[in-house]
């Protein structure tokens, strides 16, 4: 009995062991079993289907001239030479650089896809010798926040570019940011239509741009900016203008733009600016106003400009605007000028000038044929100067005659009696 009560525990142990080593190989052979058909699984969704072959690419998938980061949410198809917009652009892209292709026109849908490109939110076009974007170009693109179209030769902007094809039913459009730099189209086209009405007309087409805080129209050649071209951009801050043809800002509406920012209007044409635009300017809360390389003429209409400049706080770095004309006030710091300075001297611009030489010259031409024609009839001139003069002498001493005969009263008597 004290053996068998001996081997008790110890067979007991030994059974212990048994089960929890049984135990442990059970868990390693289902730890590896799972793994081994969750491979399985993934590797056999992810090899496609024999009879998928013919259909478009799976979502997901980068477009093969392009470049694509999924966690960067960016695809670049950068000088590709692409004609259309690709068709299989992942739904993931948020930030899409579509630069020097050969998209010469942007149809309505361009960017329509299955799923949509909802977080699509910025658009690079630049340099893609674009002319003709069409309505509703941006239509399917709902989060569209940045839109830069810069350095193309557009021709042909359609008014609801940015609207949508039915402007009065489409919601207005969430761009933030609009990049217009450089629309260059040929010198002849350019005559055809007006450049500055064709972009007025699609800034103010349906209130589609009502959200838009940074419009940038640099180095357009711009000669005017139309009466309403920002009417409907009443959420404006940054204006960018610089490097036009701008000649004057008189018929350009800035009352509405509440919450302008910036303004620059550097290298552009201005000569002065007048009473409404400095109490509009003036009138904007947190505008700042940038206008070096300006030709200001400083004649007797700049004294109320250089009265608001000694004034204001608005316009940056105005220390450095200096007077383009007359040539004896070239050079002039704006702020230094007096009134005494500014007088209207009658100086001729160079064409009015040429104007003038060439009119006296027609004039000279014109005196020197008639004397020339004098000199060659002088004979036959002379001899009608002298059948004048004969002919008024008769004629006077006629008279003459007539006056004696009634101031003396015999020869007024003889005469009567004569008569008799």
């Amino acid at each position: 009995m004290p053996g068998g009560c001996s081997r008790g525990p110890a067979a007991g142990d030994g059974r212990l062991r048994l089960a929890r080593l049984a135990l442990v190989l059970l868990g390693w052979v289902s730890s590896t079993s799972l793994p081994s058909s969750a491979s399985s699984s993934t590797s056999s969704a992810s090899l496609p289907a024999p009879a998928a072959s013919g259909q478009p690419p799976l979502p997901g998938r980068c477009p093969p001239p392009c470049e694509c980061s999924e966690a960067a949410r960016t695809v670049k198809c950068v000088n590709r030479n692409l004609t259309e917009v690709p068709a299989d652009l992942p739904p993931y892209v948020r930030n899409l650089f579509l630069t020097g292709n050969q998209l010469a026109v942007l149809p309505a849908g361009a960017f329509a896809r299955r799923p949509p490109l909802a977080d699509l939110a910025a658009l690079n076009l630049s340099g893609n010798r674009l002319r003709e974007v069409d309505a509703g170009a941006f239509e399917h693109l709902p989060g569209l926040r940045q839109l830069d179209l810069s350095h193309n030769p557009l021709i042909d902007l359609s008014p609801f570019a940015f609207s949508g094809s039915n402007a009065s039913v489409a919601a207005p459009s969430l761009l933030v940011e609009l990049f217009l730099n450089r629309l260059e189209p040929p010198a002849a086209e350019r005559q055809n239509r007006s450049f500055e009405g064709m972009v007025a007309a699609a800034l103010r087409a349906g209130h589609a741009l009502r959200g838009l805080h940074r419009l940038e129209l640099a180095s357009n050649q711009l000669l005017y900016l139309p009466r309403d071209a920002l009417a409907q951009l009443p959420g404006l801050r940054h204006l960018d203008l610089r490097n036009n043809s701008l000649v004057s800002l008189t018929h350009v509406s800035f009352r509405n733009l509440t919450h302008l920012e910036s303004l620059h209007l550097e290298g552009n044409a201005l000569k002065v600016l007048r009473n409404g635009t400095l109490a509009e300017l003036q009138s904007l809360p947190h505008v700042r106003v940038f206008l070096d390389d300006n030709p200001w003429v400083c004649d007797c209409h700049m004294p109320d400009m250089v009265a608001w400049l000694k004034e204001t706080e608005v316009v940056q770095g105005k220390g450095r605007l200096t007077c383009a004309f007359p040539e004896k006030m070239r050079h002039r710091v704006l702020l230094e000028l007096n009134s005494s300075d500014l007088d209207c001297d009658p100086i001729l611009p160079p064409s009015l000038q040429t104007s003038y030489v060439f009119l006296g010259i027609v004039l000279a031409l014109i005196g020197a044929i008639f004397l020339l024609v004098l000199y060659l009839n002088r004979k036959g001139i002379k001899k009608w100067m002298h059948n004048i003069r004969d002919a008024c002498r008769d004629h006077m001493e006629g008279y003459h005659y007539r006056y004696e005969i009634n101031a003396d009263p015999r020869l007024t008597n003889l005469s009567s009696n004569s008569d008799v």
